[in-house]
């Protein structure tokens, strides 16, 4: 898939929680194609230290509008940073990169998200994509508490949403496998994203449940390209770049230990 390096416009900047914004990107040519699961890297300007790109996942693509949404979690300095932009500033990013989500091939296919802190990102755009294609998708999310939950009325535009939260304060108490959806009904494919402890509970869900299952890793990207090697996950292929050969892997492939 072509990959550009594109000057794009922020058009808005909204604080949706105390540690995560969700930013607003656009321009005057029509954005490149970009699939759920894909990533940006984003140069980061007047940051000294911030020597390297961010890696930030694609949240939602807006066609008819022509933006590019990313949320953006403000814990480091570069993302701080990034958290500081105003519309009318520019970002210098380069997309779309690395493999995306096994999509569905009928709309009888029953398709899980499950996502867990920003790792909702790219689920959102997926199950997007998901119900334009009359495949509605079953979100499962998860939370510390009621109020660390990100971006829920817009889950529920595009299909059914089931909520844990640790503190039971929304939803069913407790992690995003002792929800009852997974004792009580039975999926084709699971895709996930969020916590590397999350995403491994998850997987050792479907292994026993005998269902498919995809995970989206949060690997340190660099370059985006494989070239800096910084982003290397153990698979039963060998050595591979999370950046370039993922971020997406179905879990048959990674090295795990339970």
């Amino acid at each position: 898939m072509k990959k550009y390096l594109l000057d794009l416009r922020v058009k808005s900047v909204e604080q949706i929680h105390q540690r995560y914004v969700l930013i607003k990107l656009t321009d005057d040519k029509p954005l490149p194609e970009m699939l759920p699961g894909q990533f940006v890297e984003i140069r980061v300007d007047g940051s000294p230290n911030t020597f390297l790109r961010r890696p930030i996942s694609i949240n939602f693509v807006d066609i008819e509008a022509n933006e590019l949404w990313l949320l953006v979690a403000a814990v480091g300095e570069g993302t701080k940073k990034l958290a500081l932009l105003k519309p009318g500033d520019m970002l210098n990013c380069l997309l779309p990169l690395g493999n995306g989500f096994t999509m569905p091939q009928s709309s009888e296919e029953r398709i899980l998200l499950v996502g867990g802190g920003v790792g909702v990102a790219p689920l959102l755009y997926m199950g997007a994509q998901m119900a334009k294609m009359g495949c509605i998708p079953t979100f499962l999310l998860g939370a510390r508490t009621a109020k660390d939950l990100l971006m829920l009325d817009i889950f529920k535009s595009y299909g059914r949403v089931c909520v844990t939260t640790e503190d039971g304060s929304e939803g069913e108490k407790g992690f995003v496998t002792n929800h009852s959806l997974l004792q009580n009904e039975r999926f084709d494919r699971i895709a996930t994203c969020g916590p590397t402890p999350m995403m491994k509970a998850v997987a050792r869900y479907s292994r026993k449940a005998q269902t498919e299952c995809e995970a989206s890793l949060e690997n340190l990207m660099a370059c985006g390209l494989g070239a800096c090697l910084c982003c290397v996950e153990k698979t039963t292929e060998g050595n591979l770049c999370v950046c370039k050969d993922g971020p997406v892997f179905n879990i048959r492939k990674l090295l795990w230990q339970d």
